[in-house]
């Protein structure tokens, strides 16, 4: 068997780091139910899941208590930001970032911290990573 030489194994890191690198959107967001492993039948908690390492210093100081609406508020707003999302996704020409279906329903209790991060995730985008999603934005900052 022949050594490797430092030729080859720079191609094949250089292969590495490629593929690394076109692994997918940095800007993935995903909401799945928690891993709390108490949880009655009633009672299901969600986590939302994003994978932009920009996000969440972005929210931390973009977030505040002082921006706080009513959870319908956000609802409301979520709800037609997914839906224009999931449009987005499903159209061939888009799928550079609105890769994935986001599936969040009309009616499921999400609760006030998921439906106010998901809703600055969608500002973030908008606004920082400049995709834009829908043309009626709300009023913010």
């Amino acid at each position: 068997m022949k050594p490797i030489t430092s030729k080859a194994l720079m191609i094949i890191l250089a292969l590495v780091a490629t593929l690394a690198a076109c692994s997918g959107p940095k800007g993935v967001v995903a909401i799945q139910p928690g891993n709390d492993t108490e949880q009655t039948e009633d009672s299901v908690s969600h986590e939302l899941i994003v994978l932009d390492p920009g996000f969440e210093s972005w929210y931390l100081a973009h977030g505040s208590p002082t921006t706080y609406r009513s959870q319908a508020y956000y609802e409301n707003w979520n709800h037609q930001y997914v839906t224009e999302w999931n449009h987005k996704a499903s159209l061939p020409g888009n799928r550079s970032f609105f890769q994935h279906i986001l599936g969040y329903e009309r009616g499921v209790d999400y609760g006030f911290e998921l439906n106010h991060k998901l809703f600055y995730y969608f500002q973030y985008v908008e606004r920082v990573l400049e995709i834009p999603i829908i043309t009626n934005k709300p009023k913010m900052f």
